[in-house]
């Protein structure tokens, strides 16, 4: 009996570090490949409306390699092309982006990257198109992101060089909860009285309840000008609002 004993032990000893071996040096794959698919009430791109206040359908794809580099694309619908910027179509926002992520040290990482605004078929006055150069830096739970376009700004005319400035915070509150606390400041040059500069901010608080469903809630304020987001029967496009969306990845 204690032969058989000692025997199984042994066994069980060698079966289990033979696991955790398995587990440690399970090789890091080259890459991966996630999707997302969501809705949001309100879809909001730096405290502003870019649906008129009305909801939107979103998608996107991401690919991430070990290395540090990353690429994706991402649509959304969008009304403010026609109902603000005089086009005559443009109902759809893809983003395209590419950029390289890593860590300077364990509790700071870095993010360059450039991504373009696209608006099939816009045929507004001045084009919608734009394309933006961005870094970041992240200290623990803190971001400070940097974004400058390299031509003209969301279809306003001699803008080139308009820049994003943004500082947010994700705070862990358990049980699948987050809080992030956002403030963002956003100017375009060469427009009358700088009236086209404003600072957004928000506290989005969301909820993951695992297999990749996440849920939020936002409350999003601005001071952008009635003078340059506010035209003909719309209301300003940056007025306060709480915006709820609901998000699947995969």
């Amino acid at each position: 009996m204690k032969l058989k004993s000692t025997a199984a032990l042994f066994l069980t000893t060698l079966l289990a570090g033979t696991a955790a071996m398995a587990q440690t040096t399970a090789p890091t794959p080259d890459y991966t490949l996630s999707y997302n698919v969501g809705v949001t009430s309100d879809y909001r791109f730096r405290g502003i409306s870019q649906t008129t206040f009305d909801p939107a359908l979103q998608a996107g794809v991401d690919f991430a390699h070990k290395s540090g580099v990353y690429l994706g694309v991402w649509g959304s619908n969008v009304s403010w092309i026609k109902d603000f910027a005089g086009a005559k179509d443009g109902n759809l926002e893809i983003d395209l982006y590419g950029g390289y992520k890593g860590a300077i040290t364990n509790d700071l990482g870095f993010d360059v990257g450039v991504i373009t605004y696209q608006y099939p078929s816009n045929n507004a006055p001045v084009n919608a198109n734009t394309t933006e150069v961005y870094g970041a830096l992240t200290y623990t739970i803190v971001t400070a992101k940097f974004s400058q376009s390299t031509g003209n700004f969301v279809a306003n005319a001699n803008s080139s060089g308009s820049q994003y400035f943004e500082v947010a915070a994700n705070f862990d509150l358990g049980s699948g909860f987050s809080l992030t606390p956002h403030v963002g400041r956003q100017t375009i040059p060469n427009q009358t009285n700088n009236a086209g500069d404003y600072t957004d901010y928000s506290l989005t608080l969301a909820k993951d309840f695992g297999n990749g469903l996440t849920a939020s809630i936002a409350a999003i304020g601005t001071n952008a000008k009635d003078a340059f987001y506010k035209v003909g029967r719309f209301d300003n496009l940056g007025k306060d609002a709480v915006v709820v969306g609901l998000k699947y990845s995969f």
